[in-house]
């Protein structure tokens, strides 16, 4: 028996190439999106590391920050605390004694406010009665108003009504006549129409009749030259008859030798087209996953964005809230300053005041009411809701002070007695001056008091003061003229 050689390899057709080819590019497609799998899931759990120590350090930063806020906030409160407890012990001792004078003088401002509570009350009543009577008048005008308007309405209301009446019934009879004319229009339309349409029709048939009788004609004519024409051609296609069907033997033949080609072509061409359609299915697969990729790494840049602008943005609302808490807090320290400064004033100034005060005062800060018992009653009896001034209100809520208010009214009417008896001093005064100055100029001659009227001045029994007489009547005696004449320094006796 003849030994077996060894198999030899067999060249490869270009079909078996083209698979070969076909199954490592596959294969590398493969290699390649399973590389890019990994790197995307690779990426992603980076992103997500990175995003989970970003939260922690903020925590950690805001807690740090926190701290440190907390522990520049507590010295900055300790301080105060302190301050404000010296403040506020000094504030209280000053008060204690204030309060101890003030308490002194409520009992008089008590008696005080009574009084001018009922004066109070009375001019609010009168008000009321004033405001009453207006309001009265005011209703009685609107009604007078609103009544000549309703007759004046009602008037233009009738003549509209009247106009719109008559408008109506008029376009019902310009609309009645033109239904009418559209009517007879439209019968007359019809009727043209009609003998329109029967004369057309009659045309019509006409030229029909007349169209058939000329095609059966040339139809007729048209035959017997295809009969002819026929027989001509039957005489001289016998021989190319013959070879037709010769050919038309082999053309059989190779038809199916071609059919047989085409199927293999067919078979050829659908494999390559499957081929196709795998290759851009995993073209589309992957296009899609990168655009996946694409747009999740677009999403992922888009929170990191967010995120670092709400963290700028928390960041700007805090140190707003820090800035607005400092300026508050300096000014609540600069109007507390402001507020013992003021009491340090008035402290002093109540001080100084004490010097001026008489015995009687020192004895008894405060006066005694000047109501009676029942008015008194009547006072406390009033509603403070019947109260509209703002003023009255306010001293109802600090009803404590009432002998502060009573100290203060003393102090207030002696200043407004003080002034008016100012300006009677001040009447007295300019008048005793003209006294002085008339009867200087009446015991003085010179041309300036010559030229000026002068009672003093007598020539002839007769001043250059104007005489008033009576009219003088026909017939009646003049009396004769009689001059009284009073020496100054008797009027300046006697005024003084």
């Amino acid at each position: 028996m003849p030994k077996k050689g060894k198999k030899v390899k067999l060249p490869l057709s270009d079909e078996e190439q083209l698979l070969l080819f076909q199954q490592k590019l596959l294969a590398e497609e493969e290699a390649a999106k399973k590389k890019e799998r990994l790197l995307t899931q690779f990426l992603k759990d980076k992103l997500a590391k990175e995003e989970h120590n970003s939260a922690l350090n903020l925590n950690k930063i805001n807690t740090q920050w926190r701290t440190v806020l907390r522990e520049v906030k507590t010295r900055e409160l300790h301080k105060d605390i302190e301050i404000l407890s010296q403040t506020f012990e000094r504030v209280v001792d000053c008060k204690d004694s204030v309060i101890k004078s003030l308490a002194k003088d409520l009992s008089e401002a008590e008696e005080q406010y009574a009084h001018a509570l009922r004066s109070h009350l009375h001019n609010v009543d009168q008000l009321l009665t004033l405001q009453r009577r207006r309001l009265g008048l005011l209703e009685e005008n609107y009604n007078m108003e609103l009544e000549v308007l309703t007759k004046e309405f009602e008037t233009e209301r009738k003549t509209i009504i009247d106009q719109h009446e008559k408008e109506i019934h008029y376009l019902q009879d310009v609309f009645m006549a033109m239904e009418q004319n559209y009517i007879d229009s439209e019968y007359e339309s019809k009727l043209e129409f009609q003998s329109m349409w029967d004369d057309l029709k009659n045309k019509n048939l006409e030229e029909k009749h007349f169209l058939r009788l000329q095609l059966e004609n040339i139809v007729e004519d048209l035959w017997r030259r295809f009969q002819d024409a026929l027989k001509n051609y039957t005489d001289a296609t016998e021989d190319r008859k013959v070879a037709f069907e010769t050919l038309k033997v082999k053309d059989e033949k190779s038809s199916k030798e071609i059919e047989m080609q085409m199927k293999k072509i067919q078979k050829l061409q659908e494999a390559i087209s499957t081929l196709k359609g795998k290759i851009t299915a995993h073209s589309r697969e992957g296009e899609w996953q990168n655009h996946c990729i694409r747009n999740d790494k677009e999403l992922v840049h888009v929170q990191l964005r967010k995120l670092k602008a709400q963290k700028a943005q928390a960041r700007g609302m805090s140190q707003e809230n820090l800035v607005k808490l400092t300026l508050e807090s300096n000014a609540a320290l600069k109007g507390l300053k402001k507020i013992v400064e003021k009491g340090e004033k008035i402290l002093k100034l109540a001080e100084i005041c004490r010097k001026f005060e008489t015995e009687e005062e020192k004895v008894l800060p405060f006066y005694s009411s000047v109501l009676t018992p029942q008015e008194q009653e009547e006072v406390e009896r009033q509603n403070p809701e019947d109260l509209t001034e703002d003023l009255a209100k306010i001293m109802l809520d600090y009803s404590g002070m009432e002998n502060f208010w009573k100290r203060y009214n003393k102090v207030k009417l002696e200043v407004l007695s003080l002034q008016h008896r100012r300006g009677q001093l001040l009447d007295i005064s300019g008048k005793l001056r003209e006294m002085l100055k008339q009867y200087l100029d009446g015991i003085s001659v010179s041309d300036e008091v010559l030229s000026q009227l002068n009672p003093l001045f007598i020539v002839n029994h007769r001043s250059n003061l104007p005489q008033l007489s009576p009219p003088a009547q026909p017939g009646d005696r003049r009396p004769p003229t009689t001059y009284n004449v009073i020496e100054a320094a008797h009027v300046v006796s006697h005024t003084l």
